[in-house]
């Protein structure tokens, strides 16, 4: 079922679901004042069609003769989360686009960033001159935090009230597409984070409107959005119709979708199932694949394994096992769900496999954790060492590179980019940003203010981190969580771009690094030498890789497998601004190697490229 306000052909048709109320009209608040009475089917859609609405037009919805809301729909609201909602003309907009086909998910390298602080001007637009330089670098997939509408100016997203809406301070609807549209002249697809496990408080009005949330289930949000209650039918709708939305409307690439362990859902026929059939009908319609890619906590291959063999249908899935591996073994820390982790073959099998726990007991959550993701391709999992929740939430939202030293920064870019799987930057990582990135929030409720401020300090009981968290209702908090893209340019900080554009054209120009594959993978690890070595290989075209997380040098007996080997790159060495390469140029299977504390080499096979 279509809903919200469609403006096609000089007539605007407004539709929404509001089951149990006993009358519905549309209240036209600019460019004059006019209500209409609206139609309700059998369902609960209650619909007008009027040839004399134009774009831009304000409106709100009465409700029972008695209040005032904000269309559920909206595409846009220029006065915030409690104003009107706006129509929108999504044909008035040019494309540039038509011969943009996408990108395969496998081929992509994804940078994720956040609209706000970005850029000084927080806005679509500002991002655009960056994107020529963003491709130089290698990117070709950006991935933007939540752009639904939400409370103020300052949020990460995951608080957004109105789903299908455009954060208007980012530039709304318009500058949105404008940044998609160059994203695609430029040979980069656009990633959306969506939120479909649970609505914003403040500026969520669907309670007024119909039974969008259920009592069988509590979340950290409160009541369950009703995927499988009575009436789920209409919500699962409402949610399936956003997606199709941000495809046919934004022209988007792929949608995140947000913590979906946070969905609750036990329904014979669950919603992300039908939520990835009818995706997968909208990509037949269209001619190219648009993507779903997950985030969960759940370690369940479920989420990515093909319908017909009894999965929901995903096309990717985060792997937070592999961050997690990668953390621990760098910074040592243990606390809260790092207690799992800290182990070479904890990495090691999440590169063998893409979860590190797929049925093992969980110190942390003491109980077994996940299921085998064995027989899932590597192209469906995405891997980084930092992403906005691994920094943000930490108390004071420290980087990697304010933790680690700068050795330690190139080691976690090798296993990142070197992995059989898709990487993930975050905006900055490439320079080594030593900027934070806090948690942020500009409500105007007092008390909803104080619960999150309260909320952000107990979840920091688990760690050992000492003090006060930043403010999130501060505006110095979200100032101070810019990044500072001048730096990119200076000292270190170009070392590490030039290693991260270095890197990225190996993946890609080397036949074996560009091929994501498990079967064509060997993984060995040593614990006492805390060294792990990756044989990488696609038909003639061979790769060793060896990681050292080790604090010291460490002498590899083992040698690196039969035939001549040709180093290509060794991270500590002078050019990378490290002690010095140890390393011969070339060498022998059968001859021992030393590797420098912290480092990463590798090695293609003499006559492969």
């Amino acid at each position: 079922m279509t809903i919200g306000a469609l403006y096609r052909n000089g007539t605007c048709t407004f539709t929404v679901w509001a089951p149990f109320l006993n009358k519905v009209e549309l209240k036209i608040v600019s460019p004059d004042k006019r209500l209409y009475p609206m139609t309700k089917d059998r369902t609960g859609y209650w619909t007008v069609a009027l040839d004399d609405i134009l774009p831009g037009a304000l409106y709100y919805y009465r409700l029972n003769g008695e209040r005032d809301r904000p269309d559920p729909v909206s595409a846009s609201q220029p006065q915030g989360v409690h104003g009107p909602s706006q129509v929108t003309d999504h044909g008035s907009f040019t494309w540039e686009d038509r011969m943009w086909n996408g990108l395969p998910l496998h081929e992509m390298i994804m940078y994720e960033l956040h609209v706000g602080t970005f850029t000084p001007e927080g806005t679509f637009e500002a991002i655009i001159p960056r994107l020529s330089e963003l491709y130089h670098l290698g990117v070709n997939a950006i991935e933007i935090m939540p752009v639904a509408q939400f409370p103020g100016e300052r949020n990460w997203g995951y608080d957004g009230t109105y789903p299908f809406a455009v954060q208007h301070s980012y530039g709304g609807p318009e500058g949105m597409k404008r940044l998609v549209n160059e994203c695609h002249k430029q040979g980069i697809s656009l990633i959306l984070d969506v939120v479909y496990n649970h609505i914003g408080p403040e500026g969520n009005y669907l309670w007024d409107y119909g039974p969008y949330f259920t009592a069988k289930y509590r979340t950290p949000w409160g009541e369950a959005i009703n995927f499988d209650d009575a009436y789920s039918n209409e919500v699962r709708n409402y949610f399936i119709e956003n997606a199709l939305h941000w495809f046919a409307n934004y022209h988007v690439d792929a949608l995140r979708l947000d913590a979906i362990h946070g969905i609750a859902d036990m329904s014979a026929r669950p919603f992300l199932l039908e939520l990835s059939e009818r995706v997968d009908a909208f990509s037949a319609n269209r001619g190219r694949t648009f993507y779903l890619i997950a985030e969960s906590d759940l370690n369940d291959a479920r989420a990515i394994r093909p319908r017909e063999h009894g999965g929901y249908g995903l096309h990717g899935q985060w792997s937070d096992d592999f961050h997690h591996c990668i953390h621990t073994l760098l910074t040592g820390e243990t606390d809260g769900y790092y207690i799992d982790f800290g182990e070479m073959e904890h990495l090691a099998r999440a590169l063998r496999e893409g979860f590190t726990y797929s049925g093992q007991y969980s110190a942390y959550r003491k109980r077994n954790q996940g299921n085998s993701s064995l027989d899932r391709p590597a192209g469906q999992f995405a891997v980084f060492s930092q992403n906005h929740d691994q920094v943000g939430n930490r108390m004071r939202g420290e980087r990697l590179s304010v933790i680690l030293s700068f050795e330690s920064l190139k080691l976690a870019a090798g296993i990142v980019l070197f992995s059989p799987f898709i990487p993930l930057l975050f905006m900055g990582e490439e320079y080594g940003e030593d900027s934070p990135f806090c948690y942020f929030i500009s409500h105007t409720d007092p008390a909803l203010v104080e619960a999150v401020r309260k909320g952000r300090r107990d979840e920091f009981n688990l760690f050992a981190w000492q003090g006060e968290p930043p403010d999130p209702q501060s505006a110095d908090t979200f100032m101070m969580s810019r990044i500072h893209w001048d730096k990119r340019g200076q000292g270190k900080y170009r070392t590490m771009r030039e290693l991260y554009r270095y890197l990225i054209r190996l993946r890609r120009e080397t036949p074996c690094l560009s091929h994501l594959s498990k079967e064509d993978l060997h993984v060995h690890c040593s614990e006492g030498d805390r060294t792990l070595t990756m044989e990488r290989g696609n038909g003639e075209s061979q790769a060793f890789i060896i990681f050292n997380f080790n604090s010291a040098d460490v002498l590899h007996n083992a040698g690196l497998p039969p035939g001549a080997w040709k180093r290509i790159i060794d991270s500590s060495d002078a050019s990378w601004e490290g002690p010095g390469s140890t390393l011969p140029d070339r060498t022998k299977n059968g001859h021992a190697i030393t590797v420098r504390a912290q480092s990463f080499a590798l090695f293609l096979k003499e006559g492969t490229a």
